[in-house]
């Protein structure tokens, strides 16, 4: 009898590593592959990058609450953001569409121009891509060729210890965004003369709708001529992305929870939830935000810089991920983020 195993028992990062564990880069040119933000290419004087994501309905997003301009812009900068964590810069990107005859021109045209405005922000051009029918939603797909230069490419596996632990901007706005949106959403179901209440709630919702990704810190960190030791992009949730970079680069980390960096609106939205904040900040995801290491000596560089917090240390127990608490204990980091 044949055996079926199904895909929930590995997990998304189990099917990954299945998936790797069959497939070998042959050719020169093929510097890094399967395991990190982007792919690394050997282009003679740099690098190139490239990457790729894709975007389902009913799995990524619901139309119910997603107007299709702000969809359009985050495809491109959930991208963009992979190639920032390789440290490099977006060149080109390619959008591949699949869409039901539900959707009108005028829709289509309200997702492009969101596409477009992304396009102009990250300073990248639009070369092409795929349109297809489809039977089950629409679907987006990105990839996104970028360079960097060799000797500031920066993978996950890369980590040090005694490394410091940064992050740029603030962490659990977006996943309490959504729980805001998917609970006005059973609210309107229910009675539709409901009006929403989303008052004062205006920058979770866009960090769900609208995320930036981080080139501005990209391009400040080269300024100030600091390269990271690893970094990752925050998409799956600081717990899970952190573990990434301490599995590949073999070392263990520090989390000081007090300075876990979380905006006033995100710890209102979280009481109202009833979700803990630090919760949120750990393990919502969607921030797509940069986690990264640096040497110490790259502090002085770093500290005065309001778009970057140092949240931590690395250490040298592998495996070992803590959280450093307010009451001055230490527990287990875990990863609960995105499957």
């Amino acid at each position: 009898m044949e055996t079926r195993t199904e895909i929930s028992s590995l997990g998304e990062f189990g099917l990954i590593k299945r998936i790797n564990e069959g497939v070998k880069a042959v050719l020169p040119d093929t510097i890094r592959g399967i395991g990190d933000d982007a792919a690394v290419i050997d282009n003679g004087d740099e690098y190139g990058l490239l990457t790729s994501d894709m975007l389902l309905e009913g799995v990524h997003f619901d139309l119910a609450f997603f107007p299709l301009k702000h969809l359009g812009y985050k495809a491109i900068a959930i991208n963009v953001s992979d190639i920032a964590a390789m440290n490099g810069i977006p060149r080109q990107v390619i959008v591949n569409l699949a869409i039901s005859n539900r959707f009108s021109v005028e829709a289509v045209d309200e997702l492009y121009e969101g596409i477009k405005i992304a396009c102009k922000d990250f300073n990248v051009d639009l070369v092409g891509g795929d349109t297809a029918t489809s039977r089950s939603g629409l679907m987006i797909s990105v990839s996104v060729f970028g360079r960097v230069s060799k000797d500031k490419v920066t993978y996950r596996n890369t980590a040090k210890a005694n490394d410091l632990l940064c992050v740029t901007g603030d962490l659990g706005g977006a996943y309490l965004g959504l729980q805001l949106l998917e609970r006005e959403k059973q609210v309107f179901l229910a009675n539709p003369e409901m009006q929403p209440e989303l008052d004062g709630k205006d920058y979770v919702i866009q960090r769900q709708l609208r995320p930036e990704a981080r080139m501005d810190v990209i391009y400040e960190l080269a300024e100030a001529g600091v390269i990271p030791t690893a970094m990752i992009d925050v998409s799956d949730g600081l717990a899970s992305d952190l573990l990434h970079i301490c599995a590949q680069s073999g070392v263990g980390a520090v989390v000081v929870e007090e300075r876990l960096p979380i905006d006033e609106q995100t710890y209102l939205a979280a009481s109202e939830l009833n979700i803990g904040p630090v919760t949120a900040a750990l393990n919502g995801g969607e921030d797509y935000e940069l986690l990264f290491t640096v040497s110490q000596t790259a502090y002085e560089l770093i500290k005065n810089n309001p778009k970057i917090s140092v949240i931590g240390y690395i250490t040298d127990k592998k495996d070992e991920i803590m959280l450093h608490t307010k009451a001055d204990s230490r527990v287990p980091i875990t990863a609960q983020g995105w499957s």
